[in-house]
């Protein structure tokens, strides 16, 4: 007979443990021979929006190349590294996995910009933000169980993925939304997913630029961390050059960032040392992070992909039509819900009957959300007649 593993077997007592785990909104029997956590994970592999990140825009439109990062790569190589430093520090990895996968389930289609034009479309009916969209989808928008809406994921996963919230939704939201009016902190695997994000998204979305030629390696060269490793990789291999150049010095930027949070946040834990994950959720800062000797080189490189790569007059061109698609999909269907498929119009019926235009365009802001590029492009084409540029 299998006996089933204690998940909490080797974990710190700070980590998120499933013996103490604030549970579900809706009880549910034990997950057989895998953990609650584990679960979780599963749950947000097998979901439609995890399926459809694999269409959406990390940096680079689907269309411009298939060598460019997803939604869904990024994620799992944010998860990649997220379980590596979960697993140096005895924190729960599964858990760890789980918020990394699922983080970024909200975002719209053509990255931020989409999430911007379809802000910019909510502003009068509560406005749009990605990250409690992602929470909207595990709570609400997924249907694949007979017992309850949305994935039924636990508090500590739900808390993990919640990155950002407003005061005013953060009040709606209760238990969930209490750290955001409290200034208190979510629990270590949930800020670790935060800057494995941040690692995953700078160094890839740099060798994306570098593998796009919109930025170049001379340019680089004044972002002190990438110099560092470029003129190691260069005096080591100085026949070395094009893409395993460039792959060998990300390799050692993205080993020196994380080598360091594993180090400095090591050595945080044990100087504090926190006796509980509630201890950890009620000091005012994070534990998990970077020293005082990375941090600004780490910042010192989203300053630069921000300057130099998100606002490239390329990607500028390609923004404009990306926000006019989504404008007008939000526009048309808006004014006429009729247009919806049948489900999300039934929707859009129920949300309207109990608060109004607001709650129709809630239910719009849903549908237009979950569009991958391809399929929003299409889309408005059906509606317009003629295939925008974009």
């Amino acid at each position: 007979m299998i006996t089933r593993r204690d998940p909490d077997a080797g974990l710190a007592r700070w980590a998120a443990l499933e013996s103490t785990s604030r549970g579900r909104q809706h009880p549910e029997p034990p997950a057989g021979y895998r953990s609650q956590f584990q679960r979780d994970r599963d749950r947000i592999v097998h979901s439609s929006a995890f399926r459809r990140l694999v269409y959406k825009t990390q940096v680079f439109v689907n269309h411009e190349g298939d060598m460019y990062r997803t939604r869904l790569t990024h994620s799992l190589e944010v998860a990649q590294i997220g379980r590596s430093v979960a697993a140096a520090l005895a924190l729960s990895e599964p858990l760890t996995e789980a918020i990394c996968l699922a983080h970024d389930l909200g975002h719209t289609p053509f990255g931020h910009v989409g999430q911007d034009a379809l802000n910019d479309c909510m502003r009068e009916f509560g406005g749009f933000e990605h990250n409690l969209q992602s929470l909207r989808v595990v709570d609400e928008l997924e249907d694949r169980y007979a017992e309850f809406r949305g994935l039924n994921l636990t508090f500590e996963t739900r808390e993990g993925i919640l990155k950002h919230c407003s005061p005013a939704n953060a009040r709606r939201l209760g238990e969930l939304g209490r750290r955001f009016l409290h200034g208190e902190q979510p629990g270590l695997e949930a800020q670790l997913a935060d800057l494995a994000d941040a690692i995953a998204y700078s160094h890839h979305d740099l060798d994306d630029g570098l593998r796009s030629g919109l930025v170049s390696i001379d340019e680089l060269r004044g972002v002190a961390l990438f110099a560092r490793h470029h003129d190691e990789v260069r005096a080591r291999y100085p026949e070395l050059g094009g893409r395993r150049q460039v792959g060998e010095i990300v390799r050692r930027m993205i080993g020196d960032v994380v080598t360091d949070l594993i180090e400095e946040t090591a050595r945080r834990l044990a100087a504090l040392p926190p006796e509980s994950i509630d201890a950890v959720r009620a000091r005012p800062d994070p534990v998990v992070g970077f020293s005082a000797a990375t941090a600004p080189l780490h910042r010192e490189l989203k300053d630069f992909l921000r300057a130099r790569l998100y606002q490239h007059e390329h990607l500028h061109a390609t923004r404009l039509g990306a926000a006019r698609i989504l404008r007008g999909l939000f526009t048309a269907f808006l004014d006429d819900p009729e247009r919806l498929p049948a489900e999300h119009g039934e929707l859009a019926r129920q949300l309207a009957a109990g608060a109004g235009m607001a709650g129709r365009a809630r239910a719009v802001a849903d549908y237009v959300a979950g569009m991958t590029d391809r399929f929003a492009i299409q889309e408005y084409a059906r509606l317009n007649g003629v295939p925008p540029a974009c």
